[in-house]
C-alpha cells in the first residue's frame, strides 16, 4: 500500500545537473520527514539530505552542501533532490525514505552515474 517511486536518474557529466523525484502514496505525505540516501558500489549507504514535514528545515551531508537542494511539494506528494555541479563521487544508487512511526518506507532506488 505504501509506495515510494524514484525517478530522474541517469548518466551526467561532471559539473552537470540532475533532478531526482520521489513520488509517494499510501500514507499522509505531509506528516513525515523525507530523506535521500545513496549507496555507491562497495560502500555503505549514507544519508544525503533530509527535509522536515512542512519543508521548513533541511539537512545536507557536508560533501553535497552548496551543490544539492532537497525540496518537497506536499500537494503533489513528491520530494525532490536537485543535484548541481555533480562530481564522479556522487555516482550511486539514490533512494528516498519516509520516516514512519513504526516503520521506515523506502523507494526502489534510481541510478546516478557521473562520468565524462
Amino acid at each position: 500500500q505504501v509506495h515510494l517511486v524514484e525517478s530522474g536518474g541517469g548518466l551526467v557529466q561532471p559539473g552537470g545537473s540532475l533532478r531526482l523525484s520521489c513520488a509517494a502514496s499510501g500514507f499522509t505525505f505531509s506528516s513525515l520527514t523525507m530523506r535521500w540516501y545513496r549507496q555507491a558500489p562497495g560502500k555503505e549507504r549514507e544519508l544525503v539530505a533530509s527535509i522536515t514535514r512542512a519543508g521548513r528545515n533541511a539537512y545536507y551531508v557536508a560533501s553535497v552542501k552548496g551543490r544539492f537542494t532537497i525540496s518537497r511539494d506536499n500537494a503533489k506528494n513528491t520530494v525532490y533532490l536537485q543535484m548541481n555541479s555533480v562530481k564522479p563521487e556522487d555516482t550511486a544508487v539514490y533512494y528516498c525514505k519516509a520516516d514512519g512511526v513504526a516503520n521506515d518506507y523506502w523507494g526502489q532506488g534510481t541510478q546516478v552515474t557521473v562520468s565524462s
